[in-house]
This record gives C-alpha cells, sequence and structure tokens, in this order.
C-alpha cells in the first residue's frame, strides 16, 4: 500500500473516531429512533431529515425518508421490496408505509422518555396470501426509552404495538424490550427481543420463540451511520433454516434549513 494512501486511511479513521457525529456512540448528534426493528422514544429534531436504507436476505432493500416537523413530532415515509438486489424479476411491496411518532413525555431523572406513534414498515418479504410482512410491522405503538451513565452510556427500551397485519387470525397485542449500549465515541451495540405474541398461531410465520436481534452501529462521519444487523437468533421463523439473518443498515442525516 502507498505511503500516502496508508496515511489518508489512518487520518480518516482518526477523524472518524473523534469528530464523527452520527446517532452511535457517546458522541451521537441525533437520537436513533429504533433498535432494529423495535421503535424507541427517540426523535429527530425539528428542522432535520433523515434518509435510511435496509439492506436483508432476499435481495430486500427498504428505503425510509423522515423529517423532524415539530419539536418532539416526526414523520416519514418508506418503500421497498424483495430481490431488488440480485438477479430475476423485483417484488415490491404492496404500498408505501408511513410513520409518525410523537414524544408526549421527555426523560427526566426518574421517568424514561415516552412517544406514541403509528409504522406501517414491516420487514423481509411480502407475503401476499397472508397480506403481511416477513416481519410484521409495528403498527400503533408506545415506546418508552431510559438512559444511564455506565462506562458511557446504557440504555433500556421497551414497547408495545398492535399490528394491522392480522390475515393470519393472530390480533395479539405484542410487547418487545431493548438495550443500547455505546463503545467508546461512535460505536454502539444494540439488542432486542421481541415476544412475536402477533405472530405464533397456527397460520403465522413465527414458532412461538420470538425474535432475538443484536447489530452494531458505527458513527462513520458527519450525520451518517452504518450497522451490521444479526436477526431472529433462535430462528423463530419457521421458513428460516440458518440462525440468523445477516442485514445492513445505512442511515445519513442532515439539517434541512
Amino acid at each position: 500500500m502507498k505511503p500516502f494512501l496508508r496515511t489518508y486511511i489512518l487520518l480518516f479513521l482518526i477523524t472518524s473516531v473523534v469528530f464523527a457525529q452520527g446517532s452511535a456512540g457517546t458522541n451521537a448528534k441525533y437520537e436513533y429512533r429504533t433498535l432494529i426493528d423495535m421503535q424507541t422514544a427517540g426523535i429527530l429534531e425539528k428542522g432535520f431529515a433523515g434518509l435510511a436504507f435496509d439492506i436483508m436476505p432476499n435481495g430486500v432493500l427498504i428505503a425510509q425518508i423522515e423529517a423532524g416537523a415539530f419539536n418532539n413530532f416526526s414523520f416519514g415515509i418508506s418503500y421497498g421490496g424483495s430481490n431488488v438486489i440480485g438477479t430475476g424479476n423485483i417484488s415490491w411491496y404492496k404500498w408505501p408505509a408511513i410513520y409518525v411518532k410523537f414524544r408526549f413525555m421527555d426523560e427526566t431523572r426518574i421517568i424514561p422518555a415516552l412517544a406514541v406513534g403509528f409504522d406501517s414498515q414491516g420487514k423481509g418479504v411480502y407475503d401476499k396470501e397472508l397480506d403481511r410482512y416477513q416481519i410484521k410491522s409495528p403498527g400503533f405503538f408506545i415506546a418508552a426509552s431510559k438512559n444511564f451513565e455506565f462506562l458511557g452510556y446504557f440504555s433500556i427500551h421497551g414497547m408495545i404495538n398492535y399490528t394491522l397485519e392480522r390475515d393470519d387470525n393472530d390480533k395479539d397485542l405484542n410487547l418487545a424490550f431493548g438495550i443500547e449500549k455505546t463503545i467508546g465515541g461512535p460505536v454502539s451495540f444494540y439488542a432486542e427481543y421481541d415476544f412475536a405474541i402477533n405472530d405464533n398461531n397456527p397460520l403465522s410465520l413465527g414458532e412461538g420463540k420470538g425474535y432475538l436481534n443484536v447489530g452494531l452501529r458505527w458513527s462513520l462521519a458527519q450525520g451518517f451511520t452504518i450497522g451490521l444487523d444479526l436477526r431472529d437468533l433462535l430462528s423463530n421463523q419457521k421458513l428460516n433454516t440458518y440462525r440468523a439473518d445477516r442485514a445492513l443498515y445505512i442511515e445519513y442525516i442532515s439539517s434541512i434549513f
């Protein structure tokens, strides 16, 4: 490797560690609004817009545009499909998905932040017969988040949700909880467990074990965050023959004013 190229890479890595301000690590400038699939009480600030991509197995690509419209209120729209990456015909999702979130209580020393919202974006391949995503969308949700100082920051999150994907006759409320732990300035580790109570009957795609997901996020540059996710570590999907699905996450946030 040429000396100038080694110097450039070294300077880039140092700059990323010291100055990068994405949505991961102790230097994060922006709140993360989701862990991997579950919602948090995080909000995109007023005057900022975000563009995010989920790249998943089976050529799935989901793009989301989000904007902070008012204080403690953000909204967005997303769309995608399967076999977008790869060969053969693309299977687009049936409809674009919408997302709205309002944080009605900010975090205090004792009380967690609380937010309500709606998110119709599921993940994975869309099943036309059951009219649902491989991983159901949250639908209506309420989320709670609490942050603690512990070797950086340690955060706990919980969510109750009710999806509108109910053609499999599983209409239960659902629960999920998760954690985030910062690892230095630019990196965060995420883990979440979705009980999938709304996806465990005979017609559903889940086997009743729930979804255990983990991931890493790295604030690579100003407003730019990338991540690696491992989904379904418990092999809850009936059609999943592997221990976990590998996926990439890419996010860019910038001021619109």
